[in-house]
């Protein structure tokens, strides 16, 4: 393995993680002249849930929450500038539709990333550490060959970093032994495409978890079955499969007047809103319960009932194998305090993601972080982690800030505006101008939005052309 010579040419800010919110980031740092920003990504390009873009699901936002659309309505990265590279204006304005379908989103990302000169593919960073002698963060990272392979180590300096690194499959601990395991399929439904053929061939089938993604798989595996013969259970933790809280009122909670609401609540508040607030955004959409209905009742026109059981306000105990080709799940239900055994040909797990851990990149900052009374890093109002003031740079974070934001960290709706404040922040001027007002709902009785100071020096930007 080579080892490249530091650039010792310092970043003004290096991102880790190039999913579709340092791709928002990105794509509005780009035109913004005399800010040198570079963004690693140990894959090799960018994908969005390759395994759930399922033949006619939808993003569960409006195509206007794209990178950067409700910051910067003029972007050359903006949803309909791709439809117009691509002679689809047309074709979209009388499709008449305000939510796309994921594949769409997907190939939208992926025409912003091929576009942006900032981005590294194939670059896993390894450690981010603060050198106090030079003032600024030292980012070491591994470059990558075409089959993963490490090919060389190099290190970037760096006045700022943004970690965009995403979450990861959530799976329960009674069924992780078994996930990937030799034998039937236990699968999370990060990799459901993957393994959909063989699910579609197995004898019997069971989904657990009752949100968004066991409903868009439930729905593909019931459309697929023979009638009569579908074999399928469909299982899951909340009391029932409950729709998303999708009222105009209620969708406010995704402003950042509500962000902002919620950032200034005390932790322990913080912390059981988080928790009561789940069908904000793990309920299933109106349209997609409605599509199970209506198949579900389309196998009962010729008589009899498809073969079908769904049964919410369940858990699993303990899982394991029977005779290496089946797995036999150990129920139990929340309310009736009743246990049973299921067994079963394949099991896919819509469990969830969470968060992925930033121990591992950040371990070499953590003498200087800033932690809660649960360990978790403390954030400020714009978006970086509380550090030592002997720390001169920012630590800004993306969809990793769910306990001191709310449920709209990981929305893609306010994936702009987050951006747009980092770069404010982090520029010391007002690149990209942001709404004062952003919902009719006035949450909370003051007003008053607390102002952090600044320890970090801000970038100069040069003027741009045309006002930008």
């Amino acid at each position: 393995m080579n080892a490249t010579a530091p650039d010792d040419a310092p970043r003004d800010l290096v991102g880790i993680g190039i999913g579709p919110f340092n791709l928002s980031l990105a794509a509005l740092a780009d035109p913004l002249a005399g800010l040198d920003a570079v963004f690693y990504d140990q894959r090799p390009a960018f994908h969005w849930h390759p395994g759930l873009l399922i033949e006619g699901a939808r993003v569960q936002v409006p195509f206007l929450a794209d990178l950067v659309t409700l910051a910067d309505p003029s972007s050359p990265y903006s949803f309909l500038s791709h439809l117009r590279a691509r002679d689809r204006l047309f074709p979209f304005y009388f499709a008449e539709q305000f939510h796309i379908r994921r594949a769409e989103y997907d190939a939208y990302c992926r025409w912003v990333a091929e576009s942006l000169p900032s981005l590294r593919f194939h670059h896993q960073v390894d450690a981010v550490r603060w050198n106090p002698e030079r003032g600024l963060f030292e980012v070491d990272y591994t470059q990558l060959g075409a089959e993963g392979e490490a090919e060389a180590l190099g290190r970037t300096h760096a006045r700022n970093v943004v970690l965009g690194v995403g979450t990861e499959p959530d799976v329960p601990d009674p069924l992780r032994p078994l996930v990937d395991a030799p034998g039937a399929p236990v699968l999370h439904a990060a990799d459901y495409l993957d393994h959909r053929e063989a699910l579609l061939a197995a004898g019997h089938v069971t989904v657990i978890g009752t949100g968004q993604s066991g409903a868009e798989i439930f729905l593909d595996l019931l459309r697929h079955r023979p009638a009569g013969r579908e074999r399928l259970h469909w299982l899951g933790r909340s009391e029932a499969f409950a729709p998303m809280e999708y009222s105009k009122l209620g969708l406010e909670h995704f402003t950042p007047d509500y962000t902002r609401y919620f950032h200034g609540l005390a932790e322990p508040v913080r912390d059981r809103l988080v928790a009561a607030q789940w069908q904000l955004h793990k309920g299933i959409d109106a349209a997609t319960a409605a599509d199970i209905h209506d198949e579900l009742y389309r196998r009962t026109l010729g008589g009899g009932w498809p073969d079908t059981v769904l049964t919410p306000g369940v858990h699993v105990r303990t899982a394991g194998r029977v005779a290496t080709t089946r797995v036999e799940l150990h129920l139990e239900h929340a309310e009736q305090k009743t246990r049973s055994r299921l067994t079963t040909d394949a099991v896919v797990l819509a469990t969830g993601y969470r968060e992925r851990p930033l121990g591992r990149v950040l371990a070499g900052l953590d003498p200087y972080m800033r932690r809660d009374s649960r360990e978790r890093p403390r954030v400020d109002d714009r978006f970086r982690l509380l550090l030592d003031p002997c720390v001169s740079g920012s630590v800004y974070v993306q969809n990793a800030e769910t306990h001191t934001h709310g449920v709209g960290a990981p929305d893609l709706g306010l994936a702009a505006w987050r951006s747009a404040t980092i770069l404010n922040d982090l520029t010391g001027q007002e690149p990209y101008p942001l709404p004062g007002r952003t919902a009719f709902t006035t949450f909370g009785l003051e007003q008053g939005r607390p102002q952090i100071p600044s320890a970090r020096r801000p970038v100069a930007l040069t003027p741009l052309v045309d006002g930008v």
